[in-house]
């Protein structure tokens, strides 16, 4: 049984959202965007109004997800996470990142590089590290690979980026509270053994040229 649409109103805590009356009482909103060639008068069928909500769903979680992108960018399985998280049907998330993808809002490669990229300008450090990262923001394997090999700067030279940011802290420590500590911070972001000492041992050297700096680090002492 067809129903008329007697009004239609701009809700006053969200006008990004209309109430739609049915036979002068009020029987649902919907999103501006899919509410718009709406207009009173216009006779709804249950079909059609099953339709409308539907649609309303979908744009509901688009606008979500695009809520999402614009204050950050995240990989697709991070924006799934969130969208189940509110209840969210399957099927809906699947169309919407499916749009979304379509439109490059999201791209877990590009997503990838510009973690790289800005891991290895602020906080640098190892492939490993960088990996697992990824991994825990559900960007697939083979992607990973591919980015690091084509994005990845040399990890020596990364290592030393942090080492050199964190012995500003360390200025005034003697060989072996210094060796300990930055061996430390350097293992907790993935660098192997043999980059941890000699990038020690470099930056201590640069520091300290006039005290020696030994390379006779042992395991226990790199590993934090």
């Amino acid at each position: 049984m067809a129903q008329k649409i007697t009004a239609l109103k701009v809700q006053s805590r969200n006008p990004q959202r209309v109430n739609v009356y049915l036979d002068g009482e009020f029987a649902f909103g919907l999103s501006r965007l899919v509410a718009v060639w709406l207009q009173e008068g216009q006779e709804l069928n249950e079909e059609k109004i099953a339709d409308l909500k539907a649609e309303d769903a979908h744009e509901v979680a688009y606008q979500r997800a695009l809520n999402l992108i614009v204050r950050r960018m995240r990989s697709g399985a991070k924006i799934q996470e969130n969208l189940r998280r509110h209840g969210i049907s399957e099927e809906i998330i699947a169309s919407v990142v499916e749009r979304l993808e379509r439109s490059g809002m999201i791209d877990d490669k590009l997503f990838a590089q510009a973690w790289v990229e800005n891991r290895s300008e602020f906080r640098p450090r190892s492939k490993r590290a960088l990996a697992y990262e990824l991994r825990q923001r559900g960007i697939a394997d083979e992607v990973i690979d591919h980015v690091l090999a084509e994005t990845m700067p040399d990890e020596a030279g990364l290592a030393y980026q942090a080492a050199l940011k964190y012995s500003r802290k360390l200025n005034q420590l003697d060989w072996f509270e210094f060796r300990r500590k930055l061996s430390g911070h350097l293992a907790r972001r993935g660098f192997s053994y043999d980059i941890v000492i000699a990038v020690v041992d470099r930056v201590w050297a640069e520091l300290r040229s006039n005290v020696p700096s030994g390379n006779n680090l042992t395991d226990s002492e790199v590993l934090p």
